[in-house]
């Protein structure tokens, strides 16, 4: 199997210390070590490092070989622009089958926490060999411990196909904490965690099925594909692929894992103290419950605080209530608006 790393978002979720400039995924956040390289070396114990690849962008490759600086100009593929991991998982199937290359990929993000590398492998491993079967599609489904609504979910049914395998219904998008609590409390049901494993020419079976004109632009010649790429629907590959395929299956997965998408998911990586509070740095608390706070420099002093989280770095500071935090997206790509084209 090739393992596909997708380091070209932008990380805005975890603003102010991930930036366009250098998001998350090339920050530590969980080790000393940066959060791509973290999951390099989850694959470089078990596969051949030629067998390793990073999809990113074209802002972002410099930074991807400072981090990892043993890859290969080919074991990077480059996207001229983001365009979410529709256009670029798609071309990255383009670019091995144009190399006559139709060996099983998994495809990951750069970002998450998994705490147990051999359950990975054993997981993978079982998913690859499906993969190799039929044109199908396998993923790694994580049992829910909470009802999140920053995730995805899936559906399975409830007889195995296979040791371990299970044929997936139906695919969910992130619920309401209402929708959220219920879907715990069913069987069979499974957060999404994003990594996909499938060939190359299946990828392509579906992109020429449901999206045949994208395709024909990532089937070109790299002329062809950075002059008219931005024309590239922005399309995650959920919607572009799985909520339409019906050949998918899922792998239940025994790891602990999270997807780091947002500040609060960080008190599930650390440990927090007696009050609740998950403190990092030249941090003073009083009468605070349940609150994270993050400082890169200056003291900071907080009081009075609960169920909060105070992110302070060079490029800015954050308050909010942790049921709030999800839309620091939203709020960053308001100011962008008004930046660009003053709307208020």
């Amino acid at each position: 199997m090739k393992i596909i790393i997708l380091a070209g978002g932008s990380g805005t979720r975890f603003w102010p210390k991930s930036v366009k400039a250098i998001p998350k995924q090339f920050l530590a956040l969980t080790s000393e070590r940066t959060m791509i390289q973290e999951t390099y070396l989850r694959f470089q114990e078990w596969l051949p490092p030629k067998n390793i690849f990073v999809a990113t962008i074209e802002q972002y490759v410099e930074t991807v070989k400072e981090q990892l600086p043993w890859l290969s100009e080919e074991q990077i593929i480059v996207e001229p622009m983001p365009r979410d991991t529709g256009p670029c998982i798609a071309l990255t199937a383009s670019n091995f089958l144009n190399h006559g290359d139709d060996e099983v990929l998994v495809t990951m993000p750069s970002d998450h926490y998994i705490s147990d590398t051999s359950e990975l492998r054993r997981v993978l491993d079982a998913a690859e060999s499906k993969a190799k079967q039929s044109a199908c599609i396998v993923t790694l489904g994580v049992p829910p411990s909470r009802p999140e609504i920053g995730y995805g979910y899936i559906e399975t049914q409830s007889e195995e196909t296979q040791d371990g395998i299970y044929k997936v219904n139906h695919f969910f998008e992130k619920p309401s904490i209402e929708k959220a609590q219920q879907f715990i409390e069913r069987k069979h049901m499974f957060w999404n965690s994003g990594i996909f494993i499938w060939k190359p020419s299946t990828i392509a079976h579906y992109m020429m099925e449901y999206h045949g004109s994208m395709w024909s632009i990532l089937t070109g010649s790299a002329e062809l594909i950075k002059e008219r790429y931005a024309e590239l629907p922005k399309i995650s590959i959920d919607y572009a692929i799985l909520e339409k395929a019906e050949e998918i299956y899922c792998i239940p997965v025994g790891f602990k894992w999270d997807d780091i998408g947002l500040w609060s998911s960080m008190e599930r990586i650390y440990p927090v103290d007696s009050d609740g509070n998950l403190l990092h740095g030249n941090i003073h608390a009083l009468n605070t419950t349940d609150t994270t706070v993050i400082s890169d420099h200056k003291q900071t002093i907080v009081i009075g605080l609960d169920h909060a989280i105070v992110v302070h770095t060079e490029f800015g500071l954050l308050i909010c209530n942790k049921s709030e935090v999800h839309k620091v997206k939203d709020i960053l790509q308001r100011i962008e608006m008004e930046s660009v084209y003053g709307v208020h």
